[in-house]
């Protein structure tokens, strides 16, 4: 049997692939030599230099592929930077922004399982190129492949001091780290085994509880992906603190394995996802810190966000789900924060990409500021509009592509009127079907951009009813079957 691998197909953020079968070195290098010509005619000239950066996470193989990718696109003639260490995504995204460049070629498949590797491709504005340059890039692997040219270089850099210098000029560490060293303040931090490892050390400048801080290129054998399942060892931690009555103020982080997603876990070890820290963010920022700026959101995001920009008298703006959508609004509108129910968030006052180490310093920052658990300071804002909810996801394997386009079909020609015993009011199609239920609350259908998965999503007035729905949908879902091929007459 001779395997054919998927085509070179980009996601919600880069194309990623499994390793040895569709993510191979003759394919890494294809992809980087079309996506280094396709950065230079977008963003080449205006004064920027013929440069671009090279970085990578802590993957199976991904400095040997980031080495590669260097090479090829010195070949071409580019200027190449290329990270001496492991480094998170929006370090190499901060970057090229910092340093001129064309933009930047990152070796990482995130939050993706760990036979997974990938290739993020950032702009030069410091965030994620938008679909028209991926399927730019996708069109020119179709072209021949470009001759070498000469004047190419090729030098090492270290991302991390200028990065955690632009993240430190918006948030004064001072207090955070005062606080830890006067043992008012205990942070927990599970790297997920990933390229967050250091991070908020060499930014607070003082030693935290750092968990899953080694390399591990099977991630533990889970995802490297904020979720509860992923991070058993710092809910247990945080909940045994709790017990044995430790600092006044404790607070778990979690960073997936590129440190573009964060979630969190308080100090009882409750764990809250994106859904209840940008809610806190919005607060923090608008009122504490006086920033200005618009809101974007998903269609994933929670409904609380909408009422508290209204409470705050913020512009809101919804989006399709992919960060990219949020980063092209923030190159085109004064934007607070723009966050994705995954873990991505980001700020207009920073580069148009999420980043999970400033969000981090953001949530310190909060809880230092108003001395409450973050779980308090969520319960505080639900209080405030009057609105409580709770938020859950679940991912369902496929079993085959023909399931997918019997679920799309049956979508498409049957939209559900009813689900889980109550009537569907409403159905939004911006991406994936969004369908508003009469008791309140909502379920969100959609298929994973990089996985043969089908993601459930569902916010609702209860904790029980959220599951009632998730568990419904997936029963739903699995009664689907594809339609059978149509008998020959011969």
């Amino acid at each position: 049997m001779v395997y054919t691998p998927a085509p070179i197909k980009f996601g919600t953020d880069g194309w990623r692939g499994v390793i040895a079968a569709e993510f191979t070195f003759e394919r890494v290098a294809l992809v980087a030599a079309a996506a280094a010509q396709v950065l230079a005619e977008e963003f080449g000239g205006n004064g920027r230099e013929h440069r671009l950066i090279v970085g990578y996470d802590r993957r199976f193989m991904a400095e040997q592929f980031a080495l590669l990718v260097a090479q090829t696109v010195q070949e071409l003639g580019f200027e190449v930077w290329l990270s001496e260490c492991y480094a998170p995504t929006p370090a190499f995204s901060w970057a090229a922004h910092q340093e001129n460049a064309l933009g930047a070629l990152v070796l990482t498949a995130s939050h993706n399982p760990a036979n997974y590797l990938g290739l993020k491709v950032k702009g030069a504005f410091g965030g994620s190129v938008g679909g028209d340059i991926t399927a730019k890039i996708e069109a020119q692997l179709q072209n021949p492949l470009l001759p070498p040219s000469p004047g190419g270089s090729l030098r090492y850099f270290d991302p991390w001091p200028s990065y955690c210098q632009g993240l430190q000029a918006k948030v004064d560490v001072t207090p955070i780290r005062t606080a830890i060293q006067q043992e008012k303040l205990r942070v927990f931090a599970d790297v997920m085994h990933g390229a967050a490892a250091s991070g908020l050390e060499r930014l607070l400048g003082c030693p935290i509880d750092e968990i899953n801080g080694d390399r591990d290129p099977l991630f533990g054998g889970g995802s490297p992906e904020p979720l509860p399942k992923y991070v058993p060892k710092l809910l247990a931690t945080l909940k045994t603190v709790a017990e044995a009555g430790g600092p006044e103020l404790r607070v778990g982080l979690i960073f997936d394995g590129d440190a573009d997603r964060i979630a969190a876990v308080d100090g009882q070890g409750n764990f809250l996802s994106s859904q209840g820290l940008i809610p806190i963010l919005i607060y923090h920022l608008a009122t504490q810190k006086g920033l200005q700026g618009e809101i974007v959101k998903t269609v994933s995001g929670s409904d609380l966000i909408p009422k508290l920009a209204e409470l705050y008298g913020i512009p809101l703006t919804e989006t399709a789900i992919g960060y990219k959508y949020i980063a092209d609004r923030m190159l085109t509108s004064p934007v607070l924060i723009g966050g994705e129910e995954s873990g991505g968030i980001g700020y207009g006052s920073h580069i148009p990409e999420r980043d999970a180490l400033l969000s981090a310093l953001y949530v310190l920052e909060t809880v230092v500021q108003s001395r409450q658990d973050i779980s308090k300071q969520y319960g505080r804002l639900q209080e405030k509009v009057g609105f409580v909810s709770e938020y859950d996801r679940i991912d369902l394997p496929l079993a085959s592509m023909a399931v997918r386009t019997a679920l799309v079909q049956t979508l498409n020609e049957n939209p559900l009127t009813e689900i889980a015993g109550e009537k569907v009011t409403d159905l939004l199609t911006t991406d994936g079907y969004k369908f508003r239920m009469a008791g309140g609350g909502w379920l969100l259908i959609r298929f994973s951009g990089t996985e043969p998965l089908l993601r459930l999503y569902c916010e609702a007035p209860t904790s029980s009813r959220v599951q009632t729905v998730l568990h419904w949908a997936k029963d739903w879902a699995n009664a689907v079957t594809p339609a059978k091929p149509a008998q020959s007459s011969h």
